[in-house]
């Protein structure tokens, strides 16, 4: 068992890797009385075309992802959610673009908990029937994710930025697309990516990482697994440019909503690299497009945005991507007033050093207060751990990002032909 601790932070971080290629990862936190233990595979919506081991190439419907995740919780002798409901336990999972992950918090019982955990998600029960009865359930919650203006909104402007990409298709699929699951698919899915070495479970709060890390050996010991997969991913190649500049809709909505999209460009960066490119666009939009800047005060003072205003960004190996948009009575003004603040350059934003100062003493409170919570810290840590980047690196990467920095993701921000917007309007006409 390896430790690591961050002097800075006073966090210790317990950590080793299993025979079987699991990493298994334990932050004790002192006054904390839950637990919040989570299992993750590196396997999410995107993962749709690939090569098993030893086998042929495979493209799997669309929404398999998730539909998988869905179907972990059935077994041969009842639903898994119950079973931890009955112990004390809440249990969830989600899916990503990039992770499937399964979960839970409790206050005791944390090592029952845990193998619980464990074994349902290694030990996969699929039947056709089980599966065509779940493509029902998986068709009302994509049909309902239809009818919701802002997750249209949301991945509106992701198909309006790429070509080929698979991020542009909905996590869940399609209605159509998750007709064609079967129970074999899903357990060459299973096969491929839930292998532990494809694997991280990660515990924090009040658990002692000796004991955790034995009970998980002694867990993985009673198993056998095929050897570590070497499964090659089929990414299509994607171009710089977006794949269309405008679209909009029409949807019961009582107003406009915009969002203006920006494209990064293809590359795959990793580890502290990738950290520092991502801190630097998140400050960067925070300066000029952020709550506290100018753009903000001016836009909001002249009615263009509301309280539903956010700028985010967005950012995974094979893809990223930043969004500025609000719910507005008056969607070209808004994005003309965003074109018209990205054409402005850099050199002219004068205080813009000591706008990084704030935004960094900002950044840094954020990250501080945070770390006060588990969950936040369980559902990041694997994120940041699969693309070779540490939680806990945040805090030196920021203070030491330079103007430099800033300018170089500033111009990528600026490139017309990465932009794209996508707008809904009411069903009744434009207000």
């Amino acid at each position: 068992m390896h430790k690591i601790t961050y002097d800075q932070l006073k966090e210790t971080l317990y950590h080793e890797k299993l025979e079987n290629g699991l990493e298994v990862y334990v932050l004790p936190k002192s006054g904390f009385s839950k637990t919040y233990v989570t299992f993750t595979t590196k396997y999410g919506s995107i993962d749709n075309h690939f090569i098993p081991p030893g086998k042929e190439e495979v493209l799997v419907p669309d929404g398999i992802a998730h539909f998988l995740e869905h179907k972990m919780f059935e077994k041969e002798d009842g639903d898994v959610f119950q079973k931890f409901s009955e112990a004390g336990a809440s249990a969830n999972a989600f899916t990503s673009f990039t992770r499937t992950s399964y979960l839970f918090s409790a206050t005791d019982n944390i090592f029952t908990h845990t193998q619980t955990l464990l074994d349902f998600v290694q030990i996969p029960y699929f039947t056709e029937a089980t599966v065509n009865k779940e493509k029902g359930i998986i068709a009302q919650e994509i049909t309902m994710y239809d009818d919701m203006p802002d997750w249209r909104l949301y991945f509106g402007t992701i198909e309006n930025m790429y070509h080929d990409h698979p991020v542009k298709i909905d996590i869940a699929g399609t209605v159509e697309s998750i007709q064609d699951i079967t129970a074999e698919h899903l357990y060459t899915c299973h096969e491929t990516f839930y292998h532990p070495s494809n694997m991280v479970l990660f515990a924090v709060g009040a658990v002692d990482p000796q004991a955790f890390i034995e009970l998980v050996k002694d867990n993985q010991q009673k198993k056998q697994f095929q050897d570590k997969p070497d499964v090659i991913h089929l990414v299509p190649s994607e171009p710089d440019t977006v794949a269309t500049p405008y679209r909009e809709m029409s949807m019961d909505v009582v107003q406009p909503k915009v969002l203006f999209g920006i494209k990064a460009p293809v590359h795959q960066l990793a580890g502290e690299e990738m950290l520092r490119y991502e801190l630097a666009m998140q400050t960067i939009l925070d300066s000029v497009f952020g709550r506290s800047s100018a753009f903000f005060e001016s836009t909001y003072e002249q009615g263009l945005i509301d309280e539903s205003y956010s700028a985010d960004f967005s950012l995974e190996n094979t893809y990223g991507f930043s969004m500025i948009g609000s719910d507005t009575d008056r969607p070209e003004e808004l994005i003309a007033a965003i074109k018209q603040q990205l054409a402005t350059p850099f050199e002219d934003y004068t205080s813009l050093q000591q706008q990084l100062e704030r935004a960094k003493k900002r950044k840094i409170g954020m990250f501080l207060r945070s770390l006060n919570s588990i969950e936040y810290i369980a559902n990041q840590f694997t994120r940041y751990r699969f693309n070779d980047m540490e939680l806990f690196q945040v805090l030196p990467v920021v203070e030491t990002l330079t103007m430099d920095d800033l300018k170089k993701v500033y111009e990528q921000l600026q490139v017309e032909t990465a932009q794209t917007q996508f707008v809904i309007r009411p069903t009744n006409g434009t207000k």
